[in-house]
């Protein structure tokens, strides 16, 4: 069977990972009968954010593994422990997570760095020639992790000022629709907009499920 590496942030869209995409994105490897293999960093997330009023929880904390436990049911590992061995193929859905524990971008901009951990199973998958999926924004942290090795094209949608931070860590943004997908094929990347441009889940999941599909289909 087909295992695809499914990097969690936490669990949340404003201070972890954005639970329909990575629903989805399990939900669409299932059907195509591909075992998926969740992992998180084992570190603390940049804040709390109640989802209720937006507002972030002054003196709470909370584990990026931990609560990504919630969305895979317990089944997640630490990043720690895990390599582009263990998985044929690997996909970060989006939320703010990524862009705030898995790295700082959404503080740091275009200065960002990557969690050491998530940094190299990324590089690891790309040097392997393994395909690599990203959704909504952590197509900016793979653009910051991949920054040794500038030229890969992806997309986030069409927002100019992320657009722009990314060209600068060396990647090269394509503007895209909601429903569609980028395809680096020399790299084996593939990134669509999601909840960067999606305003409903049915919206969100018509990228999503081709990104699934594609990254599938380049295994091999």
């Amino acid at each position: 069977m087909v295992r695809v590496g499914v990097c969690l942030s936490g669990c949340g869209v404003f201070d972890g990972a954005e639970i329909h995409e990575s629903v989805l994105v399990l939900l669409a490897l299932d059907e195509a009968g591909a075992e998926a293999v969740c992992f998180a960093p084992d570190c603390d997330q940049m804040h709390v954010v109640n989802h209720l009023t937006g507002e972030v929880a002054k003196g709470e904390s909370r584990n990026v593994l931990q609560e990504s436990a919630r969305i895979a049911r317990g089944e997640v590992v630490d990043a720690a422990g895990i390599g582009a061995d263990d998985f044929d193929a690997l996909i970060f859905p989006g939320g703010f997570g990524a862009a705030k524990n898995l790295c700082d971008f959404a503080v740091s901009g275009a200065d960002c760095s990557v969690h050491p951990e998530v940094e190299r199973v990324v590089k690891e998958t790309v040097a392997a020639a393994k395909p690599l999926g990203v959704i909504c924004i952590a197509p900016a942290m793979a653009a910051a992790a991949l920054r040794d090795a500038p030229g890969a094209k992806l997309t986030i949608g069409n927002d100019s000022g992320t657009a722009k931070a990314m060209e600068s860590m060396g990647a090269k943004h394509v503007d895209k629709a909601v429903s569609h997908i980028q395809v680096d094929r020399a790299r084996k990347i593939v990134s669509t907009p999601a909840y960067m441009l999606a305003e409903s889940i049915s919206e969100a999941d018509k990228g999503i499920r081709k990104l699934v599909a594609k990254v599938l289909e380049l295994i091999g």
